[in-house]
């Protein structure tokens, strides 16, 4: 195939109006006109032999009633209102009710907890809260918690603190005229995972929508093409979830399936082939469930994929083939942020994939590889990814955050000049291919040696053995660091043999990576402690260790005592 990416590249340009809003462009456009208010907007399951069509009109009636509810409480521009709901399209209607009201959208999965959900809600100091049943237990004690709610608007459930959504419903209109917003007025507060520590608030504009379109075109094959049918298990609650699953497909207003629980592993591929899905984002953990599944004697035969987003972390090479072989698509990786969501990434059809690669900066975007002071390393060199505040063109970048909620010193600390820094460390090779080699906060030094969790996580989990994972420094006083691993077996080894099985994964290593980056120590778990998205949560096994050692060395020095 000829490579397009240079000229794609160099041509683009942002076109971002004054005014935008979201609702407006992913809505009100389609159902304004009687004909493409008809259009299919989701098909969602109940199960897998109940499902039920939903218009663009029907999704908008919904979302303008409700509008004009807000607007009867009292709601106004900038406020917070907390969405509180799985995967079905009632949540759409009122995460685009908020939207077109003006108002701040703050979506929140019913999964997090009464004191998660507390926390956020509390902290985003939300005035009204949208749930159905699935977060009613949660909620007495949310209100409690937190005094600027002053209003609970329930679906399919009823207590003394709650307005019906069914009675609201009724007695509004099903006209709205959505609320004139800039393109740069706050529209949306995402709450990232916690993979670092506390999970931070990070508030986007309008314009966010318009920044990840070109990511989205890209890693979906020039979506949208004739026939095209979107599903992803990604939760809307998060970045990727919300725009690259679910706003950016109503954007182009096309249909998508949708199920009330995220279907995974043998449930996914049967969705995927009794829908003909030719369109998909998921997680690299999404990839290894259907994996696993077809291992167990589940098929793969029969889907329409034409294009498959891995969002997050990068495939392991074994995933990476087996999309290939059995999913007959080549997966597409999408990098980004919650503060910068899809920035690189690869579209196979436009230029050659590279597996084992973040891809390339999407167009629009311009990246970086820095130093401590803010200068550009070498190629092949390591240093801080970071994302340009405006493009080659000087157009400032769309899909950038505005600013973590009501913390600008936080906020001032990851941008140096003109440069926002992803605390991610990275390199660039000849080919503009990006490369990424860990958190900043997740490298350490052993010895001599600068340690890359990843590199030594990936390698281990390329046993047959391991599901999973993580790799820490483990403190060592005066001597500094030593490499543990915390490693998930399809099964445990009773506690007899696992220094054996231990030796079996270090020389596993040995074998493949430098001695040096062999771990020292490896711990057999359960589990490890992961994300919604399930990414790894390096910092809660650093801190364990951390006590640990000081725990440690405090019996040390009562003993010699």
């Amino acid at each position: 195939m000829s490579d397009q990416y240079p000229v794609l590249y160099s041509s683009y340009q942002w076109l971002v109006p004054t005014q935008f809003n979201i609702a407006q462009a992913c809505l009100q456009r389609w159902s304004g006109n009687v004909m493409e208010g008809r259009r299919l907007a989701m098909r969602h399951e109940h199960d897998e032999a109940q499902s039920t069509d939903w218009s663009y009109g029907q999704i908008a009636e919904l979302s303008n009633r409700l509008a004009n509810g807000l607007r009867k409480m009292g709601l106004q521009k900038g406020d917070r209102v907390a969405v509180i709901m799985p995967l079905r399209p009632e949540a759409v209607a009122a995460s685009l009710a908020v939207l077109a009201s003006g108002a701040v959208l703050v979506p929140l999965s019913p999964q997090l907890g009464s004191d998660a959900l507390s926390l956020r809600v509390r902290d985003a100091e939300a005035r009204i809260i949208i749930a159905d049943a699935t977060a009613a237990p949660e909620l007495t004690h949310i209100m409690k918690q937190c005094p600027s709610l002053q209003q609970l608007v329930g679906l399919e459930f009823q207590n003394d603190d709650t307005l019906s959504w069914r009675t609201l419903l009724a007695r509004e209109s099903s006209d709205f005229l959505p609320v004139a917003t800039q393109a740069d007025d706050p529209a949306i507060l995402l709450y990232t995972a916690g993979t670092t520590g506390m999970p931070k608030g990070v508030l986007h504009a309008h314009r966010v929508l318009i920044g990840i379109l070109p990511a989205f075109v890209a890693a979906q094959n020039w979506y949208p093409q004739p026939g095209d049918l979107f599903w992803s298990p990604l939760a809307w609650t998060t970045a990727p979830g919300l725009l690259h699953a679910l706003l950016a497909v109503m954007y182009f207003g096309r249909p998508m399936v949708t199920t009330r629980c995220p279907a995974q592993g043998i449930q996914a591929l049967e969705l995927m082939r009794r829908h003909r899905i030719t369109n998909t984002a998921v997680l690299p953990g999404d990839v290894a469930l259907m994996h696993e599944a077809v291992v167990n004697g589940a098929s793969a035969e029969g889907c329409a994929l034409r294009a498959i987003a891995v969002l997050g972390e990068t495939l392991q090479p074994a995933l990476h083939e087996w999309v290939v072989t059995s999913l007959g698509v080549l997966p597409n990786a999408l990098y980004g942020l919650t503060e910068a969501p899809g920035i690189i990434g690869n579209s196979f059809q436009k230029w050659p994939d590279r597996p084992g690669s973040m891809g390339r900066p999407i167009p629009g975007h311009r990246i970086g590889i820095i130093d401590s002071q803010g200068r550009s390393c070498r190629r092949g060199s390591v240093g801080q990814l970071a994302l340009a505040v405006r493009d080659q063109h000087g157009h400032p970048d769309p899909v950038l955050f505005l600013s973590y909620w009501r913390n600008e010193a936080l906020t001032r600390s990851r941008h140096l000049d003109d440069w926002f820094l992803t605390g991610d460390m990275a390199s660039v090779d000849e080919d503009g291919y990006c490369w990424f080699v860990g958190r900043c906060d997740d490298i350490f030094r052993c010895g001599n040696y600068r340690v890359s969790p990843p590199e030594i996580e990936e390698c281990l989990k390329q046993h047959p053995d391991v599901v999973n994972a993580a790799v820490v420094p483990k403190p060592q006083g005066a001597r500094g660091n030593l490499i543990k691993a915390f490693v998930v077996l399809n099964e445990m080894p009773p506690p007899a043999a696992q220094p054996d099985t231990a030796a079996m994964l270090q020389a596993h290593v040995r074998k493949r990576l430098a001695a040096w980056q062999t771990p020292q120590e490896i711990e057999f778990v359960d589990r490890l402690p992961v994300t919604a998205e399930g990414q790894v949560r390096r910092h809660v096994l650093r801190a364990r260790e951390q006590q640990r050692s000081m725990l440690a060395a405090a019996r040390a020095q009562s003993a010699g005592k």
